[in-house]
């Protein structure tokens, strides 16, 4: 699977707009440009748009940029994004507390443009390649989508989420029927073409942005819905169980079926204090295996309570 570069985005932190502005006419033909002229606006950019990179004043009205920073690392995902504080403090004291606080630079007003950009170029660099080595550790090296490390990250971000907003949560287990007769008469290199044909069609499915699937382990793969009730967790595990079948991957070994189906478990609860997000997990393995115990190539799913 490619991985597409995507053009990256700086964020501009500064009271004084003449400032944003030759920095964004610096920036803006490689990068996309973000400004914020407040330190709660930055954090608010911060957390809605990700940015790559943020160019932080420190010397602002209200919110000080040491205080954004020391915020900023409490955000979702805000101890990974570089900061660079360009500021008129030119005392060594400022420059140490700034890298302290966990700035990767420091530069000092007037600033050199060339200087600014060259270095900002560094850190987007390593950024990028911070970013691709996560994603390489989060996927499936056979299936190529994300693996079980990257499914119980999502798992806990969304029940958290579910939490917060009192809306249902979703997971689907799904189970290749009679795999291991698969893999003894086909070979292996037969399973594990059928594995990513599997994988790819589950990925097919997916039609929102939140929506995640995974590849759980061995046979098993993982879809985690939010803001998906019981009904709307048994017409995707529907319209996967009939892709799957659809694919019509010859699987003469299966007492199912002559080509290869899925069995899938499903379980919707609202998160709240007091559940758990294991508990959901819990529930959909268990309706996965009351659906092998059914005759497999089916779907059960189990609604609220745990």
């Amino acid at each position: 699977m490619p991985y597409a570069l995507e053009r990256q985005k700086i964020l501009i932190v500064d009271d004084v707009p003449a400032n944003i502005k030759i920095l964004g006419e610096t920036f803006r033909s490689d990068y996309e440009v973000l400004a914020a002229t407040s330190g709660e606006a930055a954090l608010e950019v911060v957390a809605r748009e990700k940015p790559d990179l943020v160019l932080l004043d420190i010397v602002m009205p209200g919110m000080d940029g040491f205080e954004v920073l020391r915020r900023l690392k409490n955000l979702e995902g805000g101890h990974e994004t570089p900061v660079i504080f360009i500021t008129a403090r030119s005392e060594t004291v400022d420059e140490v507390a700034g890298l302290e606080l966990g700035a990767v630079d420091y530069i000092i007003k007037p600033f050199d443009l060339h200087i600014v950009k060259a270095r900002a170029r560094t850190h987007l660099a390593l950024k990028r390649k911070t970013d691709l080595l996560s994603k390489l550790a989060s996927l499936d090296g056979l299936t190529d989508i994300p693996n079980r490390r990257m499914f119980e990250e999502v798992l806990e971000n969304e029940w958290r989420r579910g939490m917060r907003s009192g809306k249902p949560l979703s997971i689907i287990m799904m189970d290749i029927d009679h795999f291991k007769l698969f893999n003894d008469n086909y070979g292996h290199a037969g399973g594990d073409e059928c594995l990513k044909a599997v994988a790819r069609s589950l990925v097919s499915c997916l039609r929102r942005p939140g929506d995640f699937v995974g590849r759980y382990g061995g046979e098993e793969f993982v879809a985690v819905l939010p803001e998906t009730d019981a009904e709307g967790a048994r017409s995707m595990a529907e319209m996967i169980r009939e892709r799957v079948r659809g694919l019509e991957i010859t699987h003469a070994y299966s007492s199912v079926a002559g080509v290869v189906t899925l069995s899938f478990g499903a379980a919707c609860a609202v998160p709240v204090e007091g559940d758990s997000a294991a508990a959901l997990l819990e529930a959909a393995d268990g309706m996965l295996y009351a659906a092998k115990e059914a005759g497999r190539d089916r779907v059960m799913v189990k609604g609220q309570p745990l």
